[in-house]
């Protein structure tokens, strides 16, 4: 990765303490960071987005970071590094074997953090260049254009609010996938500068999805495009 500072983080730590702190610093370094309380918060966030490496503490309740390292490994290629109170070398084997890329004992600088980040992005392979992704989504007789984030129905441009348009943005470049409430939070909240997203913004999804829902379907109540994948969330496909 050539523009490190330009890199997706994701923080996972049950100590809202260490968790506020670390994105601030990190946030400092010019990285952008996404922070989760557990293992199932974590999952939720990986489900939608895709981050450029993961800080993730060893000793959570439920799920620990061993656990969900190495489960996470067979799915994903994701740089890992573990945190941990115990420094102890079984620990540190424990962590390699689950898949982790580093491990950093708690107390720990947070300048040791970043030179650790520093390095493994260095290493990480750049991303091999993919199928080209579409540049139109077809949805009966609206068509959204993707490099332009433009909705016409036939020739007519449909307007879209901001809000509308970031979901469409976020939607469209996972066409055929679940993205979770979660997420579009997470993504909505990165467009409008906020520091962390309200709980409430959730249900505001909703809300949101049903206005866009009025856009592009035929029947909004009967929803052919954006469709609402139970316990997984939203998927914009085209037909």
């Amino acid at each position: 990765m050539s523009d490190l500072t330009a890199a997706h983080l994701l923080i996972v730590d049950d100590d809202a303490r260490i968790r506020d702190l670390l994105k601030r610093y990190l946030v400092k370094q010019r990285f952008m960071v996404t922070a989760a309380r557990d293992a199932a918060q974590a999952r939720r966030l990986l489900s939608g987005l895709a981050f450029d490496l993961i800080v993730l503490d060893v000793m959570m309740p439920g799920e620990d970071g061993i656990a969900l390292t190495q489960a996470l490994r067979g799915a994903l290629d994701t740089p890992v590094i573990l945190l941990t109170a115990r420094g102890e070398a079984r620990d540190r084997i424990a962590g390699f074997e689950a898949g982790a890329d580093d491990y950093l004992a708690k107390p720990f600088e947070p300048r040791e953090l970043v030179l650790r980040i520093n390095a493994i992005l260095r290493r990480a392979p750049l991303p091999e260049q993919g199928p080209l992704t579409p540049q139109m989504l077809i949805m009966g007789r609206m068509r959204y254009e993707i490099e332009s984030g433009e909705l016409r129905d036939g020739g007519e441009v449909v307007r879209l609010t901001q809000t509308e348009a970031a979901l469409m943005r976020v939607l469209a470049a996972r066409q055929g996938q679940a993205v979770s409430r979660e997420a579009l939070v997470e993504h909505l909240s990165r467009d409008k500068g906020l520091a962390a997203p309200e709980p409430s913004q959730e249900r505001a999804i909703d809300v949101q999805i049903t206005r866009l829902r009025r856009k592009i379907e035929p029947d909004p109540r009967r929803p052919r495009y954006l469709q609402t994948v139970r316990g997984e969330g939203y998927m914009l496909s085209g037909g």
